[in-house]
């Protein structure tokens, strides 16, 4: 494996790391639409609080997805094409919640604005779920061939481990999201999302057991990697108790920050257990393996070279917008 291809690796992973950072408290807060929020004022507030970002943060998703392919396409290609109807339904409920937010607002009629926050609800929650059901049911292992395909079955996608892992992204996500709108907003919401954030966390740390349970039978995680995986487990369940302290003690970027790096620990916990490999086969032997998944090394080195270039003024611009549009809103 040479330096280009595990650099590649690790961009891959930052990726994803920052769209679930990013679009995580975008999900939790499209889930809080139609559960924190009791008025249409209130509903409105919540989804003004990331009216300016929801769009710019999926962009970390596509370019995640364009950085697969030009680095990796024979993992691009196993990974789009074995999980291409649970890759459909995240499409179709990212569409949901995308055009949800302008036809709600164009609705005159109260049936109409209620479809669509339900739309934007469900989308949310199901584009969650669906991801955290994805990665988990990847890193247990599917019958891939020698030749890189994968012919699997219901059960290979649908199984205990992948749904408690979309369960815990979903979470996840959701309590993010109270804890972006705890940021954004004053009042009723901002009580309302303390006071339900409370007892949503002790059902988080059921769930961080029962998944830690069955990432070691599920997984050779503890198997190939045990003191990595551990010490992740160890910081996904420290960053838990941070935010958990954060919420009673009502330090909000403390809770903010920490279940936000819990997501991105989430990431870098699959990412660590899938090394060397970047799809893991039922038969050892066929695993994809990042050195024969890449692409050529004129092919990584012309990327490392634009993606050195353009990331900088990617994030001056996404902190900017952040900046601009960092005043509370008011419910």
């Amino acid at each position: 494996m040479s330096n280009l291809q595990f650099l590649w690796f690790v961009l891959v992973g930052v990726l994803f790391s920052g769209f679930f950072f990013l679009e995580g408290f975008d999900f939790g807060v499209g889930m809080a639409i139609k559960s924190l929020a009791q008025t249409r004022e209130e509903r409105d507030v919540v989804i003004h609080t990331i009216g300016p970002h929801w769009d710019a943060n999926e962009v970390w998703l596509i370019t995640a997805g364009g950085a697969m392919f030009a680095s990796f396409p024979m993992w691009y290609a196993s990974l789009f094409s074995g999980f291409y109807l649970i890759l459909l339904l995240i499409l179709v409920a990212l569409i949901m919640r995308g055009v949800s937010f302008e036809f709600r607002s164009r609705m005159e009629s109260d049936a109409g604005r209620n479809f669509w926050e339900w739309a934007a609800a469900i989308g949310s929650g199901c584009a969650a779920f669906l991801f955290g059901m994805m990665f988990t049911a990847m890193v247990k292992g599917m019958p891939i061939n020698a030749n890189g395909d994968m012919t699997a079955h219901f059960t290979d996608y649908v199984n205990l481990f992948s749904i408690v892992g979309g369960v815990a992204v979903t979470l996840l996500c959701y309590l993010h999201g109270l804890n972006f709108i705890r940021l954004k907003t004053t009042g009723t919401l901002r009580e309302r999302a303390l006071k339900w954030a409370k007892p949503l966390y002790w059902v988080l740390f059921a769930g961080e057991v029962v998944f830690a349970i069955l990432l070691f039978f599920s997984t050779d995680f503890f198997v190939k990697k045990p003191i990595s995986t551990l010490i992740l487990v160890v910081v996904l369940v420290v960053l838990t108790c941070l935010a958990t302290y954060g919420v009673y003690g009502n330090h909000e970027w403390l809770s903010f920050i920490s279940s936000g790096l819990s997501l991105i620990d989430v990431v870098v916990l699959l990412f660590n257990g899938l090394f060397p490999r970047v799809m893991i086969a039922n038969n050892a032997a066929n695993s994809i393996l990042i050195k024969n998944a890449s692409n050529s090394p004129y092919t990584l080195h012309l990327m490392t070279v634009i993606a050195l270039s353009v990331l900088p003024i990617m994030l001056v611009y996404f902190i900017w917008s952040y900046w601009v549009f960092y005043k509370r809103l008011a419910s």
